[in-house]
């Protein structure tokens, strides 16, 4: 299901021109490509509001993080690098 992404930079896009980088919450060290791939393929998937990293690879080529409701895919926040402000 797509979804629409606030670019900081770009402004409102849709969500197949940004790569998914993961949830924010819980400290990692640089991961490994096997950890990343577990990482971002084989985690919780709890419901609810989760802070997101996502990439803009077709837009700004930027890292931002997004607010997002796993249940209905509604973001009510954007911001612009790695980390939520």
């Amino acid at each position: 299901m797509s979804f629409l992404i606030d670019c900081p930079n770009c402004g409102r896009r849709p969500q197949p021109e940004f790569a998914y980088g993961g949830s924010l919450g819980e400290d990692r060290e640089p991961a490994m490509l096997d950890a990343l791939s577990e990482d971002l393929y084989f985690n919780d998937n709890t419901a609810g509001e989760q802070l997101e990293r996502w990439f803009h690879r077709f837009g700004c080529e930027r890292w931002i993080v997004i607010r997002r409701d796993t249940r209905t895919n509604a973001v009510s926040g954007s911001w612009e690098g790695v980390d939520a402000p």
